[in-house]
């Protein structure tokens, strides 16, 4: 396949990752070869991790951190200490849809991109809530809308998207001025602010069985080396949902669900409406942090 300057050879396209819906590596490649302009924007930078699935879904995973050897030159990587510090790690960076398209072609259905670029990899550009429901998805929509709100009133802009598993991811674009250790306490903050008002509905515990049916709000993303699933991605679940940004008026649509958008769906998508995220300039969270201390 030629992808601009770049020319990707492709096998075994006619097997089978999907089972229950027949869905090949060939439509994974043409899905990441559709979507790769609107989607690499938000990965350019980022060092990922591969979930690849050779012969299928339903088979073993193997999950990636360190780029093979085998990979072409011309596909970016960036060495990244571990977390242990034990050395470092060559991560695969996809700067072009042309990578996208390889990683594919080696059945990787999901790429999972960091927080932080591999630049300035101890300052995130993004802080993500991660929603997830005790069931059904209601509770998501619902922890999404009372979330947007707080951080409104905190000056910060957000954006809001599927996993195409349970629940829901909240973005805050940051300026990467500060480091993790200061972005995750700050949305350890505002997590328990949203607690305080609500434990009804909301908790921040870990453990399962403490949640008592409740929305917890993961804020354990943001740190270093941690990785979330990126816009258009697809996920190894039965109908290969993929995690698709929305626009917040979306969420007023009583048909949608978590995994609403799928591979077969999302390009006419994209063709149709194109990418609903506006691109909003990361902010400091100094003025914020000052906000959440008054509503703590």
């Amino acid at each position: 396949m030629k992808i601009g300057r770049r020319t990707v050879n492709l096998s075994n396209t006619d097997k089978v990752l999907f089972p229950d819906d027949g869905l090949t590596k060939g439509d994974l490649v043409e899905y990441y070869e559709t979507v790769g302009p609107h989607m690499t924007p938000y990965l350019r930078g980022r060092p990922l991790s591969l979930e690849r699935y050779p012969d299928g879904i339903d088979a073993q995973q193997i999950f990636h951190q360190n780029a093979p050897q085998y990979f072409p030159d011309w596909i970016e990587t960036a060495p990244m200490d571990r977390v242990d510090g034990s050395g470092q790690v060559s991560h695969a960076i996809a700067r072009d849809t042309a990578t996208l398209v390889y990683l594919a072609n080696q059945a990787c259905i999901t790429p999972h991109s960091w927080l932080s670029r591999a630049d300035r990899p101890d300052n995130p550009d993004q802080l993500i809530f991660d929603l997830d429901p005790p069931d059904g998805f209601e509770a998501a929509r619902r922890g999404a809308l009372d979330l947007r709100a707080l951080l409104d009133d905190l000056g910060l802009p957000t954006v809001v998207k599927t996993t195409g598993g349970k629940g829901l991811h909240v973005h805050v674009p940051l300026d990467r001025t500060a480091d993790f250790d200061t972005v995750r306490a700050f949305a350890r903050d505002v997590a328990g602010v949203l607690v305080a008002r609500d434990p009804k509905h909301y908790t921040i515990e870990q453990r399962k069985a403490a949640r008592k049916g409740r929305l917890y709000l993961d804020i354990m993303r943001n740190a270093y080396g941690q990785t979330a699933v990126p816009p258009y991605a697809v996920r190894a679940r039965p109908g290969a949902p993929v995690a698709t940004p929305l626009d917040w008026s979306e969420l007023d649509d009583p048909k949608l669900r978590t995994d609403h958008h799928t591979l077969r769906t999302v390009p006419h998508r994209l063709d149709h409406d194109g990418d609903p995220w506006p691109r909003l300039r990361g902010r400091s969270l100094t003025k914020p942090r000052k906000r959440l201390e008054q509503a703590a």
